[in-house]
């Protein structure tokens, strides 16, 4: 399957990844909710800014996702300073998530920019900056590219 997320443009999430300061992106949440559970090994995850949710520039594949159980505080802090190295997250972005009872962390391999091309986003993304588009390739999205 194939995936939409919005990163962080602030923190510059796609650039460290691009970079390779970052091979890990987090989400996490009080109640178990999409990406937890449904992202695997393989996945192909293509990136846009919050700034600009309608260019994708980059993409990776995922080669590892840790799903949480239920954390307490304490456990949600200790799994994000453990993998900081990976996250690279600034301050702010790591008390977004420290402290939340579900977190998924998602390890990344052959991050690449693209060519930037736009998708029309209110038929993609959802609410919580994931969504899936099934398994394509970068030709399949055409269908999603505005005109």
């Amino acid at each position: 399957m194939n995936y939409i997320v919005i990163l962080d443009s602030g923190a510059k999430e796609i650039e460290n990844l691009i970079r390779g300061t970052k091979s890990m992106i987090i989400y996490g949440s009080n109640v178990e909710c999409i990406p937890h559970g449904i992202v695997a090994e393989g996945d192909i995850l293509y990136f846009v800014n919050n700034d600009n949710c309608a260019e994708v520039k980059a993409k990776g594949v995922v080669s590892s996702v840790h799903n949480s159980c239920r954390l307490s505080v304490e456990e949600s802090y200790e799994m994000i300073i453990r993998n900081q190295d990976k996250l690279y997250l600034p301050d702010d972005q790591f008390y977004r998530w420290a402290g939340k009872k579900y977190l998924v962390l998602i390890e990344l391999k052959d991050i690449e920019e693209v060519q930037p091309f736009f998708i029309n986003n209110s038929n993609v993304l959802s609410s919580d900056g994931w969504s899936p588009m099934g398994n394509y390739d970068d030709s399949g999205l055409e269908d999603r590219i505005t005109a």
